[in-house]
């Protein structure tokens, strides 16, 4: 017989002061997912933070039927499951392949079905719990509310971070995509370059809390699925399902922030003008629009916002909110099938991009440019795309983070490749606080 999660709610007092207790509390365990929306910024938010740990099961898959085993998953527990997409489950959904190198060896896919979920909302903390009672649920929180977060003495071991492709490299590839949007072949394209370090030691919750004080995203993520740990500052939503509503917030389109308040707005201004970044949104737009009318109500999709400008610590963005409601009967499997990867992290067209993506980038994307996120017993899920983040795999002691930027026609390799230096920055510096230095 399934089992029920029975919730709880408690009056919260101080809610920064609970999750650095959570965190703390579980800062052994293997499998611990933390999703944080800071101060929010582009709307549409159900949590302020969740928190998800321990493993009652697990899904571990590479992309061969990969969304087949998830279905069949969530379908046996009926529950939350908390986990991962990765970018190569392409290869699940049409003739593609994935043959480049991959140091990090995150699996495809990764799901578990976790033991407690810790809902904090702005003045109150949901538990959700297979607990047999509330009185253990409240003893439970007591342990965290009474235990004394200490900070670790951490090892610092010095290592290299290298970059997957030279500067020289990066620019005769950047070029490469130019002439296939010359030939007609695409329109655009995502081209990410991965940096990486071999044989390093990382404090992997100390490296988010930095990266996500510095970076203050709406949809960051902490995980530890076992030895393959995720620090994710993304500034992006995929895809959200609340009921019958999807919600899809791609970005295209970034500028430096500045300290200075009239610079500040003058970059502002120009990238909401910049002919190209709105290009290349739109292009985006319009792929996710297409996407979405796969599976959607006829007429129901609508651009609810286009070119909007948000500002995050380390950069502004150019971000657009599409909205549909979904047809009837279709499982939460039918919607990611159709819409994932991506397209702000593909091209257009998207099958065409996602080749010539293979045959010119120098490594396996795996988790990033994938996404992160939960869903609920009911279908409805809220996934995050995974740019802005640092993969790390305790077993091999790899660690690597990617960035990217939209090659179209009016792309100047020099400036892309600039672009992805300024994507880059909050991790560089996050990661040379733990002895991990780029040169």
């Amino acid at each position: 017989m399934r089992k029920t999660r029975a919730t709880y709610r408690y009056k919260l007092d101080e809610v920064t002061t609970i999750k650095n207790q959570l965190l703390s509390f579980y800062r052994k365990d293997k499998y611990l997912t933390f999703l944080e929306s800071n101060h929010g910024g582009t709307g549409h938010d159900t949590y302020k933070s969740l928190l998800a740990v321990g493993c009652i099961d697990s899904l571990s898959t590479t992309y061969n039927g990969a969304f087949s085993k998830l279905e069949e998953f969530h379908n046996e527990y009926q529950d939350w499951i908390f986990g991962y997409l990765g970018y190569d489950l392409k290869n699940d959904l049409e003739d593609l392949k994935s043959e480049n190198t991959d140091g990090a060896q995150f699996p495809d896919l990764y799901f578990y079905v976790p033991e407690v979920i810790f809902e904090i909302a702005i003045d109150c903390l949901l538990i959700h719990s297979y607990h047999a009672s509330e009185l253990d649920v409240k003893k439970l929180l007591n342990e965290i509310i009474a235990h004394q977060i200490q900070v670790p003495n951490t090892v610092v071991r010095s290592g290299k971070l290298l970059a997957q492709d030279s500067k020289s490299v990066y620019l005769n590839k950047a070029q490469k995509f130019l002439d296939h949007i010359h030939r007609g072949d695409i329109y655009e394209a995502n081209f990410c370059t991965e940096f990486y370090a071999e044989n390093v030691s990382l404090d992997s919750l100390k490296a988010f809390k930095e990266l996500n004080e510095i970076s203050e995203p709406p949809f960051a993520v902490y995980a530890r699925l076992n030895s393959f740990h995720v620090m994710s500052a993304s500034p992006e939503r995929y895809l959200k399902k609340q009921g019958s509503q999807l919600i899809s917030q791609p970005i295209k389109g970034t500028a430096k922030r500045s300290l200075h308040l009239i610079e500040d707005e003058t970059l502002k201004s120009k990238l909401f003008n910049d002919p190209k970044e709105r290009s290349e949104n739109v292009m985006i737009v319009d792929l996710v629009r297409n996407d979405l009318s796969r599976i959607a109500q006829k007429g129901s999709v609508i651009v609810n916002e286009l070119y909007g400008i948000y500002s995050f610590k380390q950069v502004h963005q150019m971000i657009s909110t599409i909205t549909a409601t979904v047809k009837p009967d279709l499982s939460f499997i039918d919607i990611l099938k159709a819409t994932f990867p991506m397209g702000s992290m593909t091209g257009a067209p998207k099958i065409s991009a996602m080749k010539i993506i293979e045959n010119n980038e120098s490594f396996k994307r795996g988790l990033y440019s994938g996404a992160i996120g939960y869903i609920k017993p009911d279908g409805d899920f809220d996934f995050n795309v995974v740019i802005r983040s640092i993969l790390y795999n305790t077993e091999n002691k790899y660690l690597s983070f990617s960035v990217g930027s939209a090659i179209t026609a009016a792309a100047q390799p020099e400036k892309e490749y600039q672009e992805c230096l300024l994507k880059a920055k909050a991790m560089i510096e996050v990661l040379s606080h733990q002895g991990i230095t780029f040169d």
